[in-house]
């Protein structure tokens, strides 16, 4: 699904639209006025919107919703009241999820027009409320449901959901907030298509097919890409990641995608992003159990945040040399599989001792973060990764766990993330995490237990980040969710791909 959104403004008594939606204002006590510029509405409507609130009986909380539908014979079926509570501190947050709630009520309207007018409220300023409003809108339609049979059966035909949004008061730079609308709205389909890539089953998303996706997008944005395969891998001493798909009969791939690589972006500086992209995780020898397998197919996450952004990125076309590699590789159980106790060399030289295969994402993160450091030199680098149970005991679906070996980078992803509503909250990199992690009979040993485990595989991954700048992003709990709410459906949520377009756009300039 697509949703195609039109913004005009000056003016709503001649809307043309089967549904109207409308946001409606707490002052502090119930409504008992229509708000200002919809007196045309009304009439067409047969005064009933202004009866409806005279009523008393709508709140005007967050999220209440109120549907009116319009006399027999008129050219309006419906008017949908939608609270959006008191109106004093309206933030993006109650905006994004507002747009969230009329990207539903598009999904309700099959194939009729939907149009939202936005009344000359307090907090609703055009200028500011309608990127918002319209990203929250993409993020709330969303839905994952290809797989469906009588969707299938319509597969050839692409639905379009059309959203027409209408401000009652004239807007001086119209052009500008089209412009920046648009922005925002290619960003928040970015983020859709990190979705789709985290919930695509695992028989059909796996690192060759998604080695495919990554190269269908880069043709079609302008990106670079390239992909190693097993051989090149061996050739770069990749052991890690190596060791990790040895079990599957669907062998792994390092996945390199390039933004501006020119020498005037790269004066700018290099930024790198790296995403696990586990497609799936059994756990390999050391099993997970069955209910713990389930939502194995978003052990990615990371991967499609990184794909998303990169997107984002090439779509903006921002002035700065930026580089994302996806280590994607299968973990399962066979009799080619990595075990316990086993010894791997990694692609930096270092020694890993193998003491829970469950604990294979740092793994192929260790090779994919020294190959960035190697190859491309980076000003600054972060990584993204579905990584620790730990990270979702702490915050569940609500904060990403952020730690590293740079303050300053970690400051700046926190204010990106706070820019587009997403949580970066710190955690501690500790000389004592680090020595946890050394092993008695190699460099490193790759899990070191239940116990500081957010921080503990931070400190194993800053063993191969050098003297870069450095930033772990840990998704576990932010990254896939069962709750659902205004903004996503449950499943993948794309968490990262605006915080980290945001972040290097930040950079950029």
């Amino acid at each position: 699904m697509t949703m195609r959104i039109q913004i005009d403004a000056g003016g709503a008594g001649d809307v043309k639209a089967d549904t109207v939606v409308i946001p409606i204002t707490n002052p502090g006590e119930t409504p008992s006025t229509l708000p200002r510029g919809l007196s045309g509405l009304d009439r067409r409507m047969g005064e009933r919107l202004s009866d409806a609130i005279r009523s008393g009986d709508f709140k005007a909380g967050v999220g209440d919703r109120l549907v009116i539908y319009g006399p027999r014979g008129g050219d309006l079926v419906r008017v949908v009241f939608i609270g959006l509570g008191e109106s004093d501190g309206i933030d993006d947050l109650r905006l994004r999820e507002f747009g969230g709630r009329v990207g539903r009520e598009v999904n309700r309207e099959s194939n009729g027009r939907v149009a939202l007018v936005l009344p000359a409220s307090a907090g609703l300023s055009p200028e500011r409320a309608v990127p918002v409003i319209a990203e929250g809108a993409l993020l709330g339609a969303y839905r994952f449901d290809q797989y469906k049979s009588a969707d299938r059966k319509n597969e050839k035909k692409t639905t379009t959901k059309r959203l027409r949004i209408v401000t009652t008061r004239k807007v001086k730079g119209l052009a500008a907030l089209r412009a920046e609308t648009k922005r925002a709205v290619q960003i928040a389909e970015c983020q859709l298509v990190a979705r789709d890539l985290s919930n695509e089953p695992p028989n059909t998303l796996y690192p060759e097919t998604l080695a495919r996706e990554a190269r269908k997008m880069a043709r079609a944005v302008g990106l670079k890409c390239s992909v190693m395969n097993v051989a090149e891998m061996e050739k770069r001493g990749m052991g890690a990641i190596l060791a990790v798909g040895q079990g599957s009969q669907r062998p792994p791939r390092m996945i390199v995608l390039e933004h501006g690589a020119t020498a005037a972006r790269k004066r700018k500086g290099t930024i790198a992003m790296i995403g696990k992209g586990i497609t799936f995780d059994s756990g390999g020898l050391s099993l997970k159990t069955a209910a713990g397998m389930l939502e194995m197919k978003h052990d990615m996450s990371g991967a499609a945040s990184v794909f998303g952004a990169m997107k984002a990125i090439a779509l903006l076309d921002l002035p700065i040399h930026v580089v994302g590699i996806i280590a994607a590789a299968e973990n399962m159980p066979s009799h080619t599989a990595y075990r316990p106790s086993d010894i791997i060399e990694s692609a930096s030289g270092q020694t890993i001792e193998i003491v829970n295969t469950d604990a294979e994402g740092r793994l192929v993160m260790a090779d994919a973060l020294h190959h960035a450091v190697k190859t491309f030199e980076p000003d600054a680098m972060i990584d993204v990764a579905t990584l620790t149970g730990a990270a979702m005991m702490a915050f569940g679906p609500h904060a990403t766990a952020g730690l590293g070996n740079d303050e300053d980078v970690l400051a700046e992803l926190q204010a990106a993330g706070r820019a587009v509503g997403e949580t970066v909250w710190p955690m501690p990199l500790l000389d004592a995490h680090t020595k946890e992690m050394r092993s008695k009979v190699a460099d490193w040993k790759n899990s070191g237990g239940p116990i500081g485990g957010v921080s503990t595989a931070g400190a194993f991954l800053k063993g191969f980040v050098g003297d870069t700048p450095w930033v772990h992003l840990d998704i576990a709990g932010s990254g896939m969710t069962s709750a659902q709410t205004p903004l996503h459906i449950g499943g993948g949520t794309g968490v990262g791909v605006r915080m980290l377009t945001e972040w290097v756009r930040s950079r950029a300039e």
